[in-house]
């Protein structure tokens, strides 16, 4: 029976890829590794599987997803993670760590070698996904195994790419050897997936009319462009709605830069605006009209081939982001802000170009973190310690304003742009 495996078993792959894999009308299965999380690993011991909540203009409707067979949990037994890569029917892998769970030098897009992580994973201790993933691969090659593919499916630029220069990386420095045949194909996922909480948890549970174990909600609106560019065999995820084309790039380029960057604009924004949930931020006037000069400045940065989708692309995200019922926590969104702002809203300012609503979302998120340390919170964020660091140390908010756009990648910034950079810090409420 082909199976795959998947790194991170969270609530977005078990709306998207496991849902896509259910269509695909063949006889799939997958094991899935839960990277930390014990109490989803005892949860999905039972093989039962777990509803899914499908949230549409229509209704709410649930299916019962029950892929995932083997359940193993990294934290706990990251051998036997190593050794399911050597399973003969095992034919691709999948992973949703999140961005920062590639452990990349934000400042060269490599693998931080120096990341406290990674070191513990190269002396022998792997609990990263990065090195997990390294480890199988090589154990599958001394199995004499065929190549796989290995499919990333965060919101990562390049996610193919750069997860397997991340992996080469690692196995260098590991003196590991990998088949060369591996596949690492870029991606592109879709699917806006809130945090699972007792209401929603109950409004699955009415809906499928029985106790619901782990439940996750989503919407109807899903999307996976793929770059055609496989080992070995596959789930006809296609057949499903899935996209497999010759270059995802720009289809990448136009959700980090609309759905993504409004997010995060709506996140950081909203919330010092006292808003909870992204149908609560759209409501409010001055934040939508912001989110269509924001769209407005992204259409401009996209490449020919979808340029031209943008109007019915826009008109879809207005849509989504406008359903009460997804209850789409905005506190979620803004995790990870200074890796997130460095691919969404930072490539709409390269090369001087004039656009002062994504200029703006800059100010929203340092604005957010400064409140955030003012109250004498933790920012959600890999580098919270960091950005606590400079804050405290600089003299004044206007450093620490210079120091934090320097971070994601706004450096060398004018006076006079300092200056509107600090003002509109100020006018959003730190």
């Amino acid at each position: 029976m082909p199976r795959l495996i998947h790194l991170g078993l969270g609530n977005f792959h078990r709306a998207h890829q496991a849902w896509y894999t259910a269509q695909a009308g063949e006889d799939w299965r997958i094991t899935g590794v839960v990277m930390r999380n014990a109490a989803l690993f005892d949860a999905l011991q039972s093989g039962n599987g777990y509803a899914l909540g499908i949230r549409s203009s229509d209704g709410l409707r649930t299916e019962q997803i029950t892929l995932h067979d083997k359940v193993l949990l990294a934290s706990r037994d990251p051998a036997a993670v190593i050794d399911a890569f050597a399973d003969p029917d095992l034919m691709a892998v999948t992973l949703t760590i999140t961005e920062k769970g590639y452990c990349l030098d934000p400042a060269t897009g490599q693998l931080d070698l120096d990341n406290p992580v990674i070191k513990a994973d190269l002396a022998g201790q792997p609990t990263s996904a990065i090195g997990l993933l390294a480890l199988g691969l090589a154990r599958r090659m001394e199995a004499g195994l065929d190549p796989l593919t290995v499919l990333s499916c965060d919101n990562l630029s390049g996610n193919g790419h750069k997860l397997g220069a991340a992996i080469s990386d690692f196995s260098k420095a590991a003196q590991l050897q990998i088949d060369p045949g591996t596949c690492f194909p870029d991606t592109m996922v879709d699917r806006i997936t809130p945090a699972t909480t007792e209401t929603l948890s109950n409004e699955i549970a009415a809906s499928a009319g029985q106790p619901a174990v782990m439940p996750v909600m989503t919407e109807a609106f899903t999307e996976w462009v793929i770059e055609d560019n496989f080992a070995a065999s596959r789930p006809a995820w296609e057949l499903a709605g899935a996209e497999l084309v010759p270059d995802v790039a720009p289809y990448e380029k136009r959700k980090l830069r609309l759905l993504n960057a409004s997010h995060s604009w709506l996140a950081y924004a909203g919330l010092l605006s006292g808003h909870r949930y992204v149908h609560e931020a759209m409501a409010d006037a001055d934040l939508r009209a912001s989110v269509e000069r924001l769209w407005d400045e992204a259409v401009e940065t996209l490449p020919d081939s979808v340029k031209d989708t943008a109007p019915a692309y826009r008109a879809a995200l207005l849509d989504r982001f406008a359903v009460t019922e997804m209850r789409h926590e905005l506190i979620q969104i803004a995790t990870d802000g200074s890796l997130k702002m460095r691919e969404r809203i930072v490539p709409l300012l390269v090369n001087g170009r004039d656009a002062p609503q994504a200029f703006d979302a800059v100010a929203a998120w340092i604005a957010f973190a400064l409140r955030t340390h003012q109250r004498g919170e933790t920012l959600s964020d890999p580098n919270s310690a960091r950005i606590t660091e400079m804050i405290d140390a600089a003299r004044d908010n206007r450093l620490a304003i210079a120091q934090l756009a320097d971070l994601i990648g706004i450096s060398d910034l004018k006076p006079t742009q300092l200056d509107t950079l600090a003002a509109r810090v100020e006018a959003l409420g730190a």
